[in-house]
């Protein structure tokens, strides 16, 4: 993650789905794999995909709780990419696709708060 280059940082969010799922965790913080399948209506193996690639270039940090792994923007991104990113995101965060997935997030009935995924 400490060399994260430019280029790598505009490759993962190039991606329609990584950047699905950066702008949901940036406006609702963790989350796991399967408030995204919900919330991106797509399935479990290609969400898990795309979260490994954006922890494979540093976007992100997951952690375990109990059997549930959450991921989340990693709070150690270098200095330059938090205007760029908060930029695209802002961006993200005003087209029909995100509030389409927000709502479907915001509907689903067993979130993790409330109850295990499963």
């Amino acid at each position: 993650m400490n060399t994260l280059t430019l280029s790598q940082f505009f490759k993962c969010l190039s991606d329609e789905t990584r950047l699905r799922c950066i702008t949901l965790m940036e406006k609702k913080g963790k989350l796991c794999v399967c408030e995204l399948t919900t919330a991106l209506d797509l399935s479990q193996p290609k969400i898990s995909r795309h979260l490994a690639s954006l922890r494979q270039c540093g976007l992100l940090k997951d952690s375990r709780k109990g059997q549930w792994v959450y991921y989340q923007i990693n709070p150690l991104l270098p200095d330059w990419t938090l205007p760029l990113l908060k930029n695209t995101l802002t961006a993200a965060e005003l087209t029909i696709t995100f509030k389409q997935d927000l709502q479907r997030l915001q509907q689903m009935v067993n979130r993790p708060e409330i109850n295990l995924c499963g």
